[in-house]
């Protein structure tokens, strides 16, 4: 089970709409024109118009699974006083007195450009459940370091 926000989750039905609606039509009106032109043994437009089809088919067939498979977020039922997904919370890495500031999402929202980080990362699976104040240790690949939770904003 996935969880996700409402604006993600809303997100990925335009998404997957325009996939069945717009560009699935396009790519299977360009194959029936490339099909119409020949031979297809050495026919160009025939091959990329079959590699957009099953492109796009695969992509329709991952959002459907996503979508089957997940649940948006209820806020009024995530804790206010602890890290939890769609929490914001500023911390400093303790090894070299850095100010992050992240937003805990999925791993279907994470964006780091954004300032969102997965709950299943090293930092987003340390920081779950705990609380402003507290010192974490992370375990990243590249080793492990500590940091301390400077401020939590629950989810709104």
């Amino acid at each position: 089970m996935e969880y996700l926000s409402k604006e993600r989750y809303d997100e990925i039905v335009a998404e997957l709409n325009h996939l069945i609606d717009v560009e699935y039509p396009q790519i299977r009106d360009e194959l029936s024109e490339a099909r119409a032109q020949g031979d297809l043994s050495e026919n160009f437009e025939y091959r990329a118009a079959r590699r957009a089809q099953g492109k796009a088919i695969s992509r329709i067939r991952f959002l459907q699974k996503v979508l089957q498979h997940s649940r948006i977020i209820d806020t009024n039922a995530l804790p206010k006083d602890r890290i939890s997904l769609l929490s914001k919370v500023e911390f400093t890495h303790l090894g070299t007195n850095k100010k992050m500031t992240y937003t805990i999402v999925s791993h279907h929202e994470m964006n780091l450009e954004e300032g969102k980080i997965s709950c299943n990362s090293p930092i987003g699976a340390a920081l779950m459940g705990r609380k402003e104040g507290e010192t974490v240790e992370v375990k990243a690949p590249a080793g492990a370091f500590n940091i301390r939770i400077d401020s939590v904003l629950p989810p709104q």
